[in-house]
């Protein structure tokens, strides 16, 4: 697997890979006391999975290439920083980006800066899984502090994150620190958006629609995501819990089948109960499930 980078949102970026995992989001109609029938067919989606096309934002021009020199510094990154990341610099295992004003245009603030275990760096390579994992449980947690807002936002919001190592130089000069930047975006956007001067609180309370994940077409599935103070009529409305931390993993089709159900109830519910309606739902696999996940998305179909 390539280097590692974020949270649940639906845009996880995990030991599994430089952003999130895959998911698997499907449309279904409903009728009120009657079964749901799904009549799209599912789509995997990859990475960054409600991230996969924010489109409406404002064209950025990433930072000036950096020399070898920079990304080979063994000095840990400075807390707080802002960078103007594109999709392609937070694809990388490694970054030494110019840092920029955070009053100024930026795509990335550093929210967390740390030191590996020594018991987990001792005999590991800067690419080993134990230290993707530790990175992403710490700078995971440490997201939502940052951003604040409750779990469930947390996961339908366009903000995400990713992390960086030492390069493979840096690494064999003794650096051992990791680094989380909070982004507004994913691996399969089409571009990172512009951050506010510091991302920190930016989902408590009741989220601006900016920050929140909507869709803008017939049906939900593969459709690119954007943020909701777009056109939309799509939206992702809840999460719905179907685990406690120390639970296994039930299985696919016992994942799908509850997402499908509570999904139905909770965005009738949200709509007011219509006769009939259009609902979406996404729900994550045994790799998210060891992850700490143990939540699903709805959506619910309306007229913005």
């Amino acid at each position: 697997m390539p280097h590692d980078v974020a949270y649940p949102s639906p845009f996880l970026l995990g030991p599994l890979g430089n952003r999130h995992p895959g998911t698997v989001l499907a449309t279904a109609h409903c009728c009120l006391d009657e079964d749901v029938s799904v009549r799209s067919r599912f789509a995997v989606l990859l990475p960054a999975l409600l991230l996969s096309a924010l489109t409406g934002c404002t064209e950025l021009t990433p930072a000036s290439s950096v020399d070898r020199e920079d990304i080979d510094t063994v000095a840990a990154p400075e807390l707080g920083a802002c960078r103007l990341l594109d999709v392609e610099d937070i694809e990388q295992s490694s970054n030494a980006s110019e840092v920029v004003d955070c009053a100024g245009t930026h795509t990335a603030e550093t929210f967390t800066v740390g030191t590996f275990p020594k018991r987990l760096a001792k005999n590991a390579g800067p690419n080993g899984p134990a230290l993707g994992a530790f990175a992403f449980g710490e700078c995971s947690e440490r997201f939502l502090r940052f951003v604040g807002g409750e779990e469930s936002s947390v996961l339908r919001s366009t903000l995400t994150w990713a992390w960086f190592r030492p390069s493979d130089e840096a690494w064999e000069k003794g650096a051992r620190w990791y680094r989380c930047d909070v982004v507004g975006g994913g691996a399969t956007s089409g571009d990172l958006v512009a951050l506010p001067k510091t991302a920190k609180g930016l989902l408590l309370g009741r989220p601006d629609d900016r920050w929140m994940v909507c869709a803008n077409a017939p049906d939900v599935v593969g459709a690119p995501k954007i943020p909701c103070s777009e056109p939309h009529n799509w939206r992702a409305i809840s999460t719905v819990v179907l685990g406690d931390a120390k639970d296994r993993y039930p299985g696919d089709r016992l994942v799908e089948v509850q997402t499908r159900d509570y999904c139905s109830d909770q965005v009738g519910a949200w709509l007011n109960y219509p006769v009939d309606y259009d609902y979406g739902y996404t729900y994550f696999h045994e790799a998210e499930w060891k992850t700490g996940n143990r939540r699903s998305i709805c959506w619910a179909k309306t007229r913005q």
